[in-house]
């Protein structure tokens, strides 16, 4: 969380220090900051509070060519590259002492790459993420999203959420040491589909730069994910819920 809070406040500087006339290049962009309740760990059945930060890409632009319509733009129908990452919190048996004997893990931040198809009032989406730190392995999610839009302020989307892991990141948050040093049962993890559920989000536009956002997620651990013994001492059934503010940035250079 460390790396991306200063890559988030970094961000800002930058923006900050930008001039304000117009150039031929342009980066649009939203920042997100909030709170969140979570999992304390995947598996747990025991929630923490913490910061929520997320970012939004909208446009790049440079000499005649354009990418994106902005964030507040209405994107256009059709297929369309996005971004994706994803940040999961740190585990520690201090933290946690029901995972005495297991690996602490870092807080995880995964960077990739995703298409979605989209219509007027639906969405279609696949990412793949691979993470930078706390674990090393792939990840991916599959979704679809209905999308209302009741008047020019607020923007609500609904929809299915199915998430893949491979073997590095199962065994990572799902494993347990095979000799049998700790009082868990050996579980050697393997990858696949590791979860499945839904995502609801809520979005209040307050003006043209800043955004009330809101969601609540649900998502039921399957596959190793669910038959770990990590699992069976908390939960297969993990809920997140977030609120938080967004503003629109635009970098000219």
């Amino acid at each position: 969380m460390r790396v991306l809070t200063l890559v988030y406040l970094s961000a800002i500087a930058v923006t900050a220090a930008m001039p304000a006339v117009a150039q031929d290049r342009s980066f649009n962009f939203a920042l997100r900051s909030g709170v969140t309740t979570q999992p304390e760990y995947p598996g747990s059945d025991d929630s923490e509070a913490a910061l929520d930060l997320g970012f939004t890409f909208g446009s790049l632009s440079w000499g005649g060519n354009s990418i994106g319509n902005g964030v507040r733009g209405i994107p256009d129908n059709g297929i369309s590259l996005r971004g994706a990452f994803r940040v999961i919190g740190d585990r520690s048996a201090e933290e946690s002492p029901e995972l005495a004997g297991l690996a602490d893990i870092d807080t995880a931040l995964e960077l990739g790459l995703g298409l979605s198809y989209q219509q007027t009032n639906w969405m279609a989406f696949g990412e793949v993420r691979k993470g930078v730190t706390g674990h090393s392995g792939v990840t991916g999610t599959i979704g679809a999203d209905m999308i209302l839009r009741p008047n020019d302020r607020w923007l609500i989307t609904a929809g299915p959420r199915v998430n893949f892991g491979d073997d590095e990141f199962a065994a990572t948050y799902f494993g347990t040491p095979i000799d049998g040093t700790t009082g868990f049962t050996p579980f050697d993890a393997t990858g696949g589909a590791l979860g499945a559920g839904f995502e609801v989000t809520g979005t209040y536009f307050i003006d043209d730069k800043w955004a009330l956002e809101g969601a609540v997620s649900y998502e039921k651990l399957l596959g190793d994910a669910a038959d770990s013994p990590i699992t069976q001492i908390g939960s297969e059934d993990q809920w997140r819920l977030r609120l938080g503010l967004s503003r629109v940035f635009t970098l000219n250079f």
